[in-house]
């Protein structure tokens, strides 16, 4: 294949491949030049009158002394020059042998019946003129015509040969006006072959750098990037240099074409035959072909080239997302570091200076100037917009989570620097408060009423100034501040209770030195009766009388008689379906209303339809209506039947392709006739419809039967209820298997298909293999996942939809994991719906997020039970070995294994 080419004019696509596949080097003039020289065979350009190619065998007299090869290549050669179309009508030889002998004739017939590569329509033979030699010829030619099986018309004279010929078509020795210059005709078709390799090669040089450009691994490192980038633009810049030869070739067939041209101007009447029009037309197709090769490829340069600077662009910007990151996340993780508080507002005022230290503006802005370069790339419509957008995003909520987290711990630490200096000046002022107050003047009503006030009005004041917001602040960041820091915020915590402790004795003192004074009696109101209490309504009275609601239970003998019923209903709609639809099909009757589209597709239609009929109708069925008396059996009547219910996995696995026909041929005659017979209201489709429906129909009647039953039958009810749900569960997941396209193996060989089902994906490898067409993934991939005995399948969901119709999933595949080399963790950090995949030693990890906890943990515990599965064959197997060669070579002689 020619990479640069896809998506250029098809001509060009034909004409590249057309030369790039011929690997066979084909017989070229210079070749078997000296033989061409001979002229003992010619290629005038001369056609028949029906559009044959003429080759002419002048008199040559040396003929019979030319060996066998070189006769079988001139002639090859000579029958390879005409195009595809004029060689399928056949070729006509004129052998002129009028001065020669019926020997001559004779071995020229031989050797033309016995080595002629292609398709002979007519040999005409102008035979010899001397009177013997024509007798003898002419008794040859009826006693050996048959001999050489071949159309051979002799001819007495020219005059004879141009009834066969038209003058215009035969060279003058043969007394016609077609002009033939064999050296000429020698120096064209050398040319034009030359002409032709010198494409060849130009196009393979480019194929070849073409195909290397394309696939190059894209580094992952600026220097790598540059290295790269100049070494191809290097190989690029010798490659225009060596083509300065295409610049000569297409002179050479400019040159060319001029001189085939220039062989018609040579006179009025002149007119090129269709040969050397076919020479033409293959030198300016040549041309322009070289000429289209060399623009598509420089097309096809110019975006690599740009794909390589991109490239460098995106290295660059990795490289300083990067440095920024981890500046940023240094610059964070100091300031989360930093002490929220402190043992006294001097400490706290240090913090803040340290914090204001750490709001380095300059790496702010280069992380912002770095978000804003990116969106310059995904603007100018850089390749790589789902690796450049993700770092964009990310560098603008590292600033966003620096300049919260700063601004959090700068709201912090002012508070606590307010808080500091609120206590000291509250603690010294009561303290002196304390110390003011007279004890000689708290020993009146009014010195101790007004001593009391002041105390109360200060304790006030302690809440007003949030005094024991310190303390919350401590209780908030004790897990981050150092046992120093711990020691120091509690001594100012103490120092606070100290002096509350103070004044709440002080506050004591006062309110009794106050109540020994005299104070008035306050009169008392009588109080008031107790009022009624209100009447409990905890245990309203209950009403006689009220009606009851009446259930019917269903019992086991109900059940069983529906699911008889049911199942007769069941057999005669399938019978009728049959008798109805599928044997009419055959009835030559209703030929001519069945449409093309359906015919020699019965089995795709109805799919195995019939197995499941003979299957109810001569066993299952017959089966069930022996357990009507006996409802208890009826769940070993679908445990010996588990295999034969299978069928309804393979009905449903063909239920797609009976839906596709049926969109197709569903409104003819063929079926409206058919219906019309049975009296059905339904069409057939939804008769179709009926097996999907009664496999799912046992899995409600069956858990009904459970509910009903009481230990006779119980174990064998649930068993039966998990074969059906295992096989609805078989059907669903087979509908999603088939929709498999792109795996190269055999699904068959991978085992049971256990689970299957979508997710979103994530991958995190050591070694990322990042070619042109392959990107770094920062957002989820959606994939949905087939988990077979022997390997995991990640595959993409596509869904086709159809005018009218619901639409049909597919899944293309992906990627596979071997399960004997996986590995799981069961859980992800920052998601509970995740786990992990990994493989290889965790040389490729995948992160797979299920929609909800209970399909996580399904697919946890079956995944496990697979590996468990393994370990376990593993140990058995080692066990074996150590048995094995624990028995002493008697008994490993003996031994199968």
């Amino acid at each position: 294949s020619v990479p640069w080419v896809g998506n250029h004019q098809p001509e060009l696509v034909c004409l590249c491949n057309e030369i790039m596949q011929q690997d066979i080097r084909p017989l070229l003039a210079v070749d078997i030049i000296e033989q061409l020289h001979l002229q003992f065979a010619l290629l005038s350009g001369g056609r028949g009158k029906d559009g044959a190619p003429i080759i002419i065998f002048p008199e040559y007299s040396g003929f019979s002394e030319v060996p066998e090869e070189d006769f079988l290549n001139v002639v090859t050669y000579l029958t390879s020059i005409p195009s595809l179309d004029a060689a399928s009508i056949g070729f006509i030889i004129i052998m002129d042998r009028r001065k020669d002998k019926w020997s001559s004739v004779r071995g020229c017939l031989s050797r033309i019946a016995g080595a002629f590569p292609g398709h002979l329509q007519l040999v005409l033979v102008l035979r010899p003129s001397r009177f013997f030699h024509r007798t003898v010829t002419d008794i040859g030619i009826k006693m050996h015509k048959d001999d050489f099986k071949m159309k051979i018309v002799m001819l007495n004279s020219l005059s004879d040969l141009h009834g066969y010929v038209d003058k215009s078509q035969l060279t003058r020795e043969l007394g016609g006006s077609l002009d033939y210059n064999h050296s000429q005709w020698m120096h064209h078709r050398t040319a034009i072959e030359n002409f032709a390799m010198t494409v060849k090669s130009t196009a393979q040089m480019l194929q070849r750098f073409g195909n290397e450009l394309a696939e190059t691994d894209l580094p992952q490192d600026v220097q790598s990037t540059k290295d790269l980038l100049a070494a191809h633009t290097d190989r690029h810049n010798h490659l225009k240099v060596k083509q300065t030869h295409q610049l000569l070739a297409l002179r050479q067939g400019s040159t060319l074409s001029g001189c085939i041209k220039e062989q018609a101007a040579k006179s009025e009447n002149h007119e090129l035959n269709p040969d050397e029009t076919e020479n033409q037309t293959t030198v300016e197709r040549l041309m322009a072909q070289l000429d289209e090769t060399d623009n598509a490829f420089e097309q096809f340069w110019s975006k690599h080239h740009l794909k390589l600077e991109q490239c460098l662009q995106l290295r660059h910007f990795e490289k300083d997302f990067r440095e920024v990151k981890v500046t940023l996340d240094g610059l964070m993780n100091s300031v989360k570091t930093l002490a929220d508080t402190a043992d006294c507002a001097a400490r706290v005022e240090l913090l803040l200076k340290d914090l204001k230290a750490l709001e380095d503006k300059h790496s702010l802005e280069k992380a912002q100037l770095q978000a804003l370069h990116g969106d310059q790339l995904i603007q100018s419509s850089h390749y790589a917009v789902d690796s450049i957008r993700p770092k964009g995003v990310e560098l603008r909520r590292i600033c966003d989570d620096f300049s919260n987290e700063v601004q959090k711990k700068h709201d912090v630490l002012s508070k606590s620097l307010q808080i500091h200096r609120g206590i000291d000046k509250w603690c010294e002022s009561g303290i002196y408060l304390l110390a003011s107050q007279a004890v000689d003047k708290c020993q009146s009503q009014e010195g101790a009423e007004s001593a009391l006030t002041d105390i109360e009005n200060f304790l006030e004041s302690a809440e007003k100034n949030q005094l024991t917001e310190l303390k919350n602040l401590h209780n908030q960041f004790e897990m981050v501040l150092s046992e120093d820091l711990k020691v120091r915020v509690q001594m100012v915590l103490k120092r606070l209770e100290d002096v509350q402790e103070m004044f709440e004795k002080r506050h004591l003192s006062l309110k009794r030195l106050s109540a020994k004074q005299t104070r008035p009696i306050q009169p008392v109101a009588p109080r008031p009766d107790s009022s009624p209490k209100r009447p409990s309504l905890r245990n309203p009275p209950r009403a006689t009388g009220s009606p009851q609601c009446i259930f019917v239970v269903p019992s086991s003998r109900h059940i069983m008689t529906e699911l008889i019923e049911t199942e007769r209903i069941y057999v005669e709609e399938l019978q009728s379906i049959m008798e109805g639809y599928y044997v009419e099909l055959n009835n030559s009757e209703f030929s001519h209303l069945i449409p093309p589209s359906l015919e020699n597709k019965r089995d795709v239609l109805f799919g195995n339809l019939p197995e499941i009929y003979d299957f109810h109708n001569k066993t299952f069925l017959m089966e069930l209506e022996n357990c009507v008396e006996k409802p208890e059996l009826v769940g070993s009547c679908f445990l010996n039947r588990k295999e034969e219910l299978q069928v309804y996995e393979k009905y449903c696995q063909n239920k797609p392709r009976s839906e596709v026909l049926w969109r197709q041929c569903g409104d003819s005659l063929f079926f409206q006739e058919c219906q019309k017979k049975l009296d059905h209201k339904l069409s057939l489709d939804a008769y179709l419809l009926k097996p999907v429906q009664r496999i799912t129909k046992y899995q409600l009647m069956l858990k009904e039967m459970l509910k009903c039953s009481k230990d006779e039958g119980m174990v064998e009810l649930e068993e039966a209820l998990a074969t059906v749900i295992d096989i609805i569960k078989s059907v669903n997941d087979s509908m999603h298997q088939i929709a498999i396209t792109g795996f190269d193996g055999n699904l068959s060989e991978l085992g049971k298909l256990l689970m299957q089902g979508s997710f979103n994906v994530w991958t995190d490898h050591k070694k990322v293999h990042s070619k042109v067409k392959d990107l770094a993934r920062f957002k989820p991939m959606q994939r949905h996942l087939f988990l077979y005995n022997k390997m995991l399948l990640f595959c993409k969901k596509r869904e086709d939809a159809t005018e009218g119709y619901e639409k049909t999933p597919s899944y293309s595949f992906k990627h596979s994991l071997k399960m004997s080399a996986v590995g799981i963790t069961e859980n992800v950090k920052g998601d509970s719906k995740k786990f992990e995949v990994w493989y290889n030693g965790r040389e490729e990890v995948y992160i797979i997020q299920a929609p909800s906890m209970e399909v996580k943990n399904i697919w946890v515990s079956e995944i496990r039970k697979v590996l468990t599965g393994q370990l376990e064959a593993c140990r058995v197997s080692c066990l074996r070995t150590q048995q094995w060669l624990a028995g002493g070579s008697g008994d490993r002689a003996a031994d199968p294994l």
